[in-house]
């Protein structure tokens, strides 16, 4: 019956025909899991489809809810931390799989005549990938995805000519915002997968028609291997590590919960994703007008040097040894690109290399000839009425003494100065659009001078946003003096915390890690380093103000949700300790604005964390993260059992039929 069925198909569509294509081609020197590289980057992207479009179904493209729904999906959908894992550890897994593959094929010479376009397309699927991860970055709407697309736009608004339309077109408008993720959610799901299908189909075809060119010496070529089953099972038996190592991935090392993205948070350092961190320290060797050198220069020479390579190294030699030229330069871009990474990976955003070296003083004598034309430009402007020097100046605006340290780029600050709204709508600093692009970039190499405080002054933390929005300097704890009632100091004086309602941020998962940053900048200095407390509070009861590591056990609950709104409520309104008279009481951080709603969140995440408890448990997992590895590893290495049966008793059958 099976058989009737099969060939009632097969009669009308060529199922045989495009088996047998499939899977009878003959292998140049055998079977090699080196040849596995592209099925198991295909095997990756395939993956990359399958939990895109599962997320698709919960994941909501705005700025209010991006983040919060993919949480939604992450913490409270059973196998919901799988799928979002296996797409975020699958897209750095894709990159570098591609990397991998285009450098066998270089090493082995496979671009050569008359495998030209097979070498093409498969550049072209590159750099797609690239713009794959690029675009998905910013999706989740977390700090670090918002600020990789900023700095990601920014740079390529640097590039000549075309680099503000491209910027606006990105963007959607001149700062980040709906408009922008709606684009970057177009092109991620829609144009880019669509490009990427069509380009691989033309990689196999293009692969296809030639085959594979197997090992450089002629000797090994003799020798020859069948796709089916040999080559199948090596591939196989790759893919299926490479599941394992993904679902490990996925159980041991989540992606780490970044919190929802704030443009107004100073204290958030931005890097680009760690694809592009070559071409982001290349940016910093190249100052002021090389600038376009970095963004279009470089970037467009090594992609056309990698496009043509087929015609011009015209040597028909494959063996390495006979490639010097070839084999050098490849070494060279390779060992460029990656100590590049490794550096931008591990340095401070800062400077190149994690270091900055000595401050500069900040006197004439010690900057460049441009940078001081950038200082002089500033005090012409009056930009010293509101910002603060080396401790002159005003208090307005955030103290630029160590601007240089804070990870703005170039093309950030350069924004700022010429329309400081496309950052924030709401702040009160006044646009300079008048300024030329020289004078806009003497006044950034003047920013990027300021390297802090000399060696034997204290460091200052960093500074917030203007005023409106935030207060100049970390607050301090509101004194509860009668004659200075805390209402008299910040308009909103604390309360009981039972009597205050939760905020926004006691729904929001937040990050740990930017929490503790938070607490070092705001809090340390009345609860202590990491929360132990101890510091005096007279007139409290007590006497002491509490510790949060472990926090009073009224506020503490397993669940985390519960746990960060009793937190809440008093990071939002305050408190007033029990006691005579205390000399301090708790800051009125919310209804102030004093932190925006998901610094808040940030905090109680770290909170929660001193407590042993995760902010971003997983709720509803379906089966446990380590137990579902251990059933999933067990389960494959059973079908790759399978599959080496079958492969036996195919060569087995093989060789009964040869005799």
């Amino acid at each position: 019956m099976s058989d009737r069925i099969v060939r009632w198909l097969d009669e009308r569509f060529p199922f045989r025909t495009i088996l047998r294509e499939g899977l009878e081609e003959e292998i140049p020197g055998g079977p090699s899991y080196a040849y596995a590289l592209g099925s198991a980057t295909l095997f990756v992207f395939l993956l990359q489809i399958v939990t895109g479009v599962w997320q698709l179904f919960y994941y909501i493209p705005s700025v209010n809810h991006a983040y919060d729904s993919l949480n939604y999906l992450r913490t409270e959908v059973p196998f919901g931390w799988m799928i979002h894992n296996l797409h975020y550890w699958g897209a750095n897994t894709m990159i570098v799989l591609v990397g991998l593959h285009i450098a066998r094929v270089f090493l082995f010479g496979a671009y050569k005549s008359p495998r030209e376009l097979t070498w093409i397309a498969g550049v072209l699927l590159l750099l797609l990938t690239a713009a794959m991860v690029f675009t998905g970055a910013p999706l989740p709407w977390d700090e670090p995805g918002y600020w990789a697309a900023e700095v990601g736009t920014s740079i390529a608004g640097t590039v000549p000519v075309v680099g503000a339309v491209v910027k606006r077109l990105l963007r959607g408008g001149d700062g980040m915002g709906p408009l922008a993720l709606s684009r970057m959610f177009v092109l991620h799901v829609a144009i880019l997968p669509a490009m990427l299908l069509g380009f691989l189909a033309v990689h196999l075809v293009a692969f296809r028609r030639f085959g594979s060119v197997g090992p450089w010496a002629e000797s090994k070529r003799l020798r020859t291997g069948e796709f089916w089953p040999d080559q199948a099972y090596k591939d196989a038996v790759v893919a299926t590590g490479l599941l394992i190592l993904l679902v490990a991935l996925c159980a041991f090392a989540s992606p780490p919960v970044a919190g929802p993205a704030d443009p107004l948070d100073t204290s958030y350092i931005p890097k680009p994703e760690w694809n592009f961190l070559f071409l982001y320290e290349t940016l910093k060797f190249l100052p002021g007008r090389l600038e376009p050198l970095g963004t279009m220069g470089i970037p467009l020479v090594g992609i056309l040097v990698l496009l043509l390579l087929p015609f011009y190294d015209r040597n028909p030699d494959r063996n390495p040894r006979k490639r010097p030229v070839a084999m050098a330069g490849g070494v060279i871009w390779v060992g460029f690109v990656v100590c590049l990474t490794v550096i931008g990976y591990t340095s401070h955003p800062g400077g190149v290399g994690g270091t900055t070296g000595p401050p500069p003083s900040g006197s004439p004598a010690d900057l460049s000839a441009s940078a001081r034309e950038g200082a002089k430009l500033m005090t012409s402007l009056g930009c010293d009425g509101c910002h603060s020097i080396n401790g002159k100046g005003g208090t307005v605006g955030p103290d630029l003494s160590d601007e240089s340290s804070r990870g703005h780029s170039r093309e950030w600050l350069a924004d700022q100065v010429g329309n400081p709204k496309s950052h924030n709508p709401n702040t009160i600093m006044p646009p300079y659009p008048t300024l030329t692009r020289d004078q806009l970039n003497q006044i950034v190499d003047y920013l990027m001078s300021l390297g802090g405080t000399s060696p034997s002054a204290p460091a200052k933390p960093p500074t917030s946003p203007p005023a409106t929005e935030k207060p100049a300097t970390p607050p301090s704890h509101v004194s509860t003096n009668p004659s200075i009632p805390p209402s008299a100091v910040h308009g909103f004086g604390p309360i009981p915390e039972e009597q205050g309602p939760p905020g926004p941020a006691a729904s929001v998962v937040g990050s740990s890690e930017h929490g503790a940053v938070l607490f070092r900048l705001y809090c340390v200095s009345c609860h202590g380093p990491d929360g132990k407390g101890g510091v005096p509070n007279p007139g409290a009861e007590g006497g002491t103000i509490p510790g949060l590591n472990p926090i009073r056990a009224k506020y503490r609950d397993q669940d985390p949700e519960v746990f960060a709104t009793n937190i809440d409520r008093v990071l939002q309104h305050g408190s007033i300790p029990k006691g005579p008279l205390p000399a301090k009481s708790m800051l009125v951080f919310g209804k102030t604005h004093s932190l925006s709603q998901e610094e808040i969140a940030d905090l109680e995440a770290y909170i929660l964390t001193l407590n042993g408890v995760d902010r971003a448990e997983v709720a509803h997992p379906g089966i446990r993260p380590k137990a579902y590895f251990f059933l999933v590893g067990a389960v494959f290495v059973l079908v790759i059992g399978i599959l080496g049966g079958l492969r036996v008793r195919s060569r087995n059958g093989k060789g009964e039929g040869a005799r």
